[in-house]
């Protein structure tokens, strides 16, 4: 089942870009937002769009604007 919302059973979860690449894994979903640690291989540039910042940070927001859709496996992103 498809969905673009996130819930509290989508802790755990990979998130991956709209080509498929994994970028990180949902650590923590609160309020119906989602918080990301990523993979620490993700470029500046992909942190830039996503607008995380600096690699400082553990968890990084997850705009819901710019989820594509959630399915039982993944949270995958826009383009």
């Amino acid at each position: 089942m498809e969905r673009t919302h996130i819930s509290d059973e989508d802790e755990g979860k990979r998130v991956v870009n709209a080509k498929g690449d994994k970028i990180g894994m949902i650590k923590e979903v609160r309020n119906g937002t989602a918080y990301v640690d990523p993979d620490a291989g993700i470029t500046d540039s992909i942190r830039s769009r996503l607008g995380w910042g600096e690699k400082e940070a553990d968890d990084y927001l997850l705009e819901s604007r710019r989820i594509d859709r959630v399915t039982d496996d993944e949270v995958q992103l826009k383009d």
